[in-house]
């Protein structure tokens, strides 16, 4: 079992942006100190939901400062970028890190992001697909070029190769002969296209921390019948290292930790998803902020060690997923946060072995 901390830089109220960045840059720190195996770093725009605008820049300062951690992108927004430009970046991160970068995607939402990157809403209404084949060719050919209804462009050779890692960490499944030789790659999936998506280019899902195991089984069963109607090869369907997102609060006992989140998060969650703002005007529902925390505190590992450790346990038997990525900053506070990293290594970590 792989476990994770997932790092939002999130802005609580009262706080300011640098602050939160700071807590993101301390998380991954304690993360590797603590033995966690990776560090998924969220993407998001003019919101202080998160106050990070560039994963794939963040990532590279958490790999200068790491020497073990696995760093994901969770998820960089594809429409709001060129697939190119973003596979040339991660393409370098590769290299540089001796693959220890994982290059995840997503859709993202219809804001108004899309008006200021001047892609468009198209960009994300119809677009994804297109882009996303183009951003896989790049990272897994020697020359690429597009004729597509949004990218067109003469063929151009990749550079740097994301297949010319030198000296890879032995650690890490990097150098595989079965799979594709450049950066892991995962896709954000929230719905069944998305899945059907995801499986016929053979991409791991990453899957939110708004969903219970019965809907997470459900979507990693649909994307194996995806996958193979696809004809993908059997080993890559069974071996799909798909990532379960989830929050994790540590303490002696359930009361403290649910307690802890549910005085801070709603006031966060009010704050940062209310600031949204969609593209076109369209009207869009904002979940109840204080439900959802609880939602959340109910279906992760929110509690006491053995808690932690058995329902991390028990997504992986219900879902067959062995891969987290954990929300440890749901309290606000930077020592709080310090500790819950530390005690989910410390504490929870040798109960999953």
């Amino acid at each position: 079992m792989r476990v994770g901390v997932f790092v939002l830089a999130a802005q609580f109220p009262g706080q300011g942006q640098g602050e939160a960045l700071h807590r993101a840059v301390r998380t991954t720190e304690l993360a590797e100190e603590s033995g966690l195996d990776s560090v998924w770093l969220a993407e998001h725009h003019f919101v202080p939901y998160g106050v990070c605008p560039s994963a794939v820049t963040l990532a590279g300062l958490l790999l200068g400062r790491t020497r073990h951690i696995r760093v994901g992108t969770a998820v960089s927004v594809l429409p709001n970028v060129h697939p190119v430009a973003l596979g040339e970046q991660a393409a370098l991160l590769h290299l540089l890190s001796g693959g220890r970068f994982t290059l995840g995607v997503g859709r993202g939402g219809p804001w108004v992001d899309l008006e200021v990157f001047g892609t468009g809403l198209s960009a994300y209404e119809r677009d994804f697909p297109e882009s996303l084949g183009l951003l896989l060719r790049w990272l897994r050919e020697p020359r690429v070029s597009a004729d597509g209804e949004r990218f067109r462009f003469r063929e151009v050779p990749v550079v740097p190769r994301p297949d010319e890692l030198i000296a890879p960490d032995p650690a890490r499944d990097t150098d595989r002969s079965d799979g594709p030789a450049g950066p892991e790659t995962i896709m954000a999936c929230t719905s069944p296209r998305s899945v059907k998506l995801a499986a016929e280019h053979g991409l791991p899902m990453l899957l939110g921390m708004h969903c219970g195991d019965e809907e997470k089984a459900e979507m990693v069963g649909l994307w194996r019948t995806h996958a193979r109607a696809a004809g993908r090869p059997s080993a890559e369907i069974a071996g799909a290292a798909h990532v379960s997102a989830g929050v994790a609060q540590i303490a002696d006992h359930r009361t403290e930790a649910t307690e802890t989140l549910v005085k801070a998060m709603p006031g966060w969650l009010r704050q940062g998803l209310g600031a949204h703002v969609t593209v076109d005007g369209r009207q869009r529902t904002m979940r109840d902020p204080v439900a959802y925390t609880e939602l959340l505190c109910g279906l992760h590992p929110v509690g006491g060690p053995r808690l932690a450790a058995d329902r991390l346990a028990a997504t992986a038997e219900r879902t067959g997923i062995t891969r987290f990525a954990l929300l440890v900053e749901g309290s606000g506070d930077l020592a709080a946060t310090e500790e819950n990293v530390r005690r989910l290594g410390t504490d929870v970590l040798p109960l999953l072995v």
